[in-house]
């Protein structure tokens, strides 16, 4: 009995040990990725909506928080705006929040763009602004400003198509009664349809754009 035995386990020995099955081994397992997509609120949908029915070139962006009270929600870039006629360049521009920038479709076009073609003569072609969002706080003041959200853009000029270019630094005081007047008209359309609405009238911080927000506080000067 013994002699089979040790038999047997020669036979197992010289064949490789296939009669004691190996334990297979363990695979390599690979992590699902996933990809979570934020489907914008009701409201930003019905913002995005009323931008697009304007005719404005504009890409909606992610929501973005960067701490410290700075964020850009429901925002856009704005590559152009529609005036009545033709489409309407924009010089400057960071994120802004889609309610601005559809505030800012409105008074460029109905506003801006037909005011310079019954006063100046010719049609509007660029505005050209010194940003939109700036993680920042309000000049002398603890509070954070409205940039610090996307909320407000400050415009400091406008090209017309016969290529006169209107700046607030060189023209708010111009001695043509047809800028004045320009400046006069566009500064109460804004007031018609910003919150807040700062001219060089305001302060020496102002002298050379206009500050335009939208904002639940009603303010202009």
């Amino acid at each position: 009995m013994r002699g089979k035995i040790a038999l047997c386990l020669l036979v197992i020995l010289l064949a490789g040990c296939e009669a004691i099955p190996s334990a297979p081994a363990p695979r390599k397992t690979v992590a699902a990725r996933s990809t979570s997509v934020i489907t914008p609120s009701p409201a930003a949908q019905a913002c995005f909506a009323d931008l697009g029915a304007s005719s404005a070139n504009f890409s909606p962006l992610p929501d973005q928080y960067y701490g410290a009270g700075c964020s850009t929600v429901a925002s856009v870039r704005l590559a152009s705006l529609k005036s009545d006629r033709a489409d309407l360049r924009l010089g400057g521009l960071g994120p802004m929040t889609c309610p601005l920038a559809d505030t800012l479709a409105g008074w460029a076009r109905y506003g801006v763009d037909r005011a310079a073609q019954q006063i100046l003569g010719s049609p509007l072609v660029k505005i050209e602004t010194m940003g939109t969002y700036s993680c920042r706080n309000i000049a002398g003041s603890p509070r954070r400003s409205a940039h610090a959200t996307g909320n407000a853009i400050d415009v400091s000029g406008f090209v017309l198509a016969d290529g006169r270019r209107i700046t607030v630094a060189g023209n708010w005081a111009d001695k043509s009664p047809a800028v004045q007047r320009f400046f006069t008209t566009i500064h109460t359309s804004a007031c018609k349809r910003f919150g807040t609405v700062l001219s060089p009238a305001y302060n020496a911080a102002h002298y050379d754009h206009l500050h335009l927000e939208v904002s639940a506080r009603s303010y202009c000067r």
